[in-house]
């Protein structure tokens, strides 16, 4: 070999190495969490988030975990969490990551429930070559206008939520004819809109929109969307909303009869339970992204983990803390695998990727397929039910599940092309 070819090997050598030998340290595994911790976001759903990865970082040390994940940490090497804080807009959300990224030096990042987040991240991951795994935010964007080697989702995206929201819609209330939306007015709540409406009018061909209420994110007050809202006087009212502004709408929109007036479908309204309980009215049509909380199956992972959590904090988890197990739980699945392929060794980044992609995981909420996105993008049933106050207490009641393969596109197909088809696989 020349001189100058030596020089030019050991050059990409030493650039390529920590990329793909980040994780083969003989030292902890430092893993990047990162979930809203201050802002409206963070009581509703980053908090319970923190604390379902701090128990189970806690519980993965100890070997504490069921059957299939009892093996310490990741394959028997130690798991040390490095948290952030996800609140800020997009851009700062970026800067932060680029920072966890090359100055914290973290093998992987498992984070963001806000879509704008995801969408902001996901390119710069791929710049960085930093595995990266989405544990919450909903837009089917993610990957089916960009293919990632990278980045992952655990979680179904928002397809899952408001196909399956429109088939409720059918299934219990057949005689709609009128439907209006109220979506915060960025990628979660326009593609959540987009899919509900798309879907319902499929299923019902004479449908009528009375109105789409577009109000900011985090806004707060919503009396004239309630009020366009009660004159135009739809038979079902779906929403998206999710965190602080979920609880105002129901705050707000409640006195004056807007749910009495019209039913009101919550794709993400498990979450407002724990927090507003018998102030949520009757026949609220509650769904909690995915087979999760009130939804799950018995299985000993989510009699585990339920039991768990609510003993160390005193309450219920809720979706977003299921969405964190499962991102923990498949990055985990991921890891072992590659490390069994590599007859014991530590694996490299490059051959966790590999195993990641496909793969088929158990959780607390079922299984999970890496079915969409070459592999990247995870795929569950879900499940709604209606509230309904039963002595004293308001409970779910009512409710239908849904397979994965009713409400999620297949590979290769964009959601909004799938609905349309009359949900062809």
């Amino acid at each position: 070999m020349s001189k100058a070819r030596l020089l030019t090997f050991l050059i990409l050598t030493i650039f390529a190495a920590p990329a793909q030998n980040a994780w083969a340290q003989d030292k902890p595994i430092r893993i990047g969490i990162v979930t809203f911790l201050s802002g409206p976001g963070a009581a509703p759903f980053g908090i319970p988030a923190r604390k379902a990865a701090e128990m189970l970082f806690d519980a993965l040390n100890a070997g504490e975990v069921p059957a299939p994940y009892r093996t310490k940490g990741f394959g028997g090497t130690p798991i040390e969490m490095v948290l952030l804080d996800e609140a800020g807009p997009p851009t700062g959300v970026a800067t932060r990551y680029r920072h966890l990224v090359e100055k914290q030096n973290v093998d992987v990042v498992i984070g963001y429930i806000s879509s704008g987040s995801c969408l902001a991240v996901a390119p710069i991951a791929e710049e960085l070559k930093k595995l990266t795994v989405f544990f919450d935010c909903g837009t089917p964007r993610i990957f089916e206008d960009a293919s990632y080697r990278y980045v992952f989702r655990t979680a179904a995206h928002a397809t899952m939520d408001n196909v399956a929201a429109a088939k409720y819609v059918r299934d219990k209330l057949p005689k709609t004819k009128r439907i209006a939306g109220m979506n915060q007015n960025y990628a979660w709540g326009q593609d959540s809109w987009r899919d509900f409406e798309s879907a319902m009018k499929v299923l019902v061909p004479q449908l009528e929109i009375t109105t789409s209420q577009m109000p900011k994110l985090f806004a707060g007050q919503f009396g004239g969307e309630i009020s366009a809202l009660l004159s135009s006087r739809p038979d079902v009212i779906h929403s998206s909303f999710w965190g602080g502004d979920l609880e105002a709408l129901i705050l707000q929109g409640t006195p004056r009869g807007l749910f009495k007036r019209s039913k009101v479908v919550l794709t993400a309204g498990e979450i407002a339970l724990n927090a507003l309980g018998n102030r949520i009215p009757d026949g609220t049509i509650i769904g909690a992204r995915g087979p999760h909380s009130m939804f799950a199956p018995d299985n000993a992972l989510n009699r585990w983990f339920s039991k768990a959590y609510e003993q160390r904090f005193e309450m219920p988890p809720v979706f977003s803390s299921y969405h964190m197990v499962q991102a923990i739980f498949g990055t985990k699945a991921a890891y072992e695998k590659a490390q069994a392929a590599a007859n014991g060794k530590k694996p490299t980044q490059g051959q966790i990727i590999s195993a990641f992609e496909g793969l088929t995981f158990e959780t607390p909420s079922g299984k999970t397929e890496m079915k969409l996105g070459n592999g990247h993008q995870g795929v569950q049933g879900t499940a709604y039910g209606m509230t309904k106050r039963v002595g004293g207490k308001t409970v779910v009641t009512e409710v239908i599940h849904y397979s994965a393969e009713e409400v999620n596109p297949p590979e290769g197909a964009r959601s909004e092309d799938w609905i349309r088809s009359g949900f062809r696989h």
